[in-house]
């Protein structure tokens, strides 16, 4: 079943650049797939429909089988609980606690105490930050930053799990370890996309590889499949 749909979509900001073109890519319930291609090339545009940040010039994004390019803006608060979003720039609060971080997503949805601190505290152990609840964000390294992020965007339990370059301020150890905790969240039932130009994770990790070039879709590889499947052929 297709957790994700791209449906010939296409994206041209107000400045002219043409961000994505016809846009065709189909991501089952479940699945563990890298979006790579150089800085520029378009991949964090496409996270962007993905949770509506953005809206294509043309085309449609289904998420879990709803058109997301239709969706009211009131209902947008809706979708994003459904789709935890971890940045490159981790994105925390620096005045509150690694615990504060994760449960300020859950108080901003008007859950009770209780259920905050017992999801608060499932979540952090889970990516193995439970010993740091209560370190600031300035008393962590940077894999640490990011594993704080990761439990914020798994704390509503979302079917659907982006990552915009999660290790690109990491070094090779901390990246590996935000790799395996995702890798592991995943194994759970997690549709899990990630957007990243680091090629010797994607090597080693031999999973499904959806390479994009000037906005265009111009792979898509199974890495643990020897046939190779290619979208958007003489697009």
């Amino acid at each position: 079943m297709s957790m994700i749909e791209f449906s010939d979509v296409s994206l041209t900001y107000s400045n002219g650049v043409e961000a994505l073109k016809n846009v065709n890519l189909f991501i089952d319930k479940g699945e563990f797939v890298f979006l790579t291609g150089a800085t520029g090339s378009g991949k964090s545009s496409l996270l962007k429909l993905i949770y509506r940040e953005e809206v294509p010039t043309t085309g449609e994004v289904y998420v879990n089988n709803h058109d997301v390019t239709e969706l009211p803006r009131k209902k947008i608060s809706i979708l994003r609980r459904k789709i935890g979003v971890i940045f490159q720039d981790f994105k925390l609060l620096d005045y509150k606690t690694v615990g504060e971080n994760v449960a300020y997503a859950l108080e901003v949805t008007g859950h009770s105490s209780g259920v905050i601190f017992e999801r608060v505290n499932m979540t952090l152990e889970v990516v193995g930050m439970l010993d740091k609840k209560s370190q600031y964000p300035d008393q962590l390294s940077g894999g640490e930053k990011q594993l704080t992020s990761i439990a914020r965007a798994l704390v509503h339990n979302p079917p659907v799990l982006l990552a915009d370059e999660p290790t690109g301020n990491l070094d090779a150890e901390s990246a590996w370890r935000v790799i395996r905790i995702l890798d592991y969240i995943n194994s759970r039932g997690t549709t899990v996309l990630i957007a990243t130009h680091d090629r010797s994770i994607v090597a080693k990790m031999k999973k499904r590889v959806v390479l994009i070039e000037d906005g265009r879709i111009v792979k898509d590889e199974a890495l643990s499949d020897p046939e190779m499947k290619t979208h958007n052929e003489g697009a």
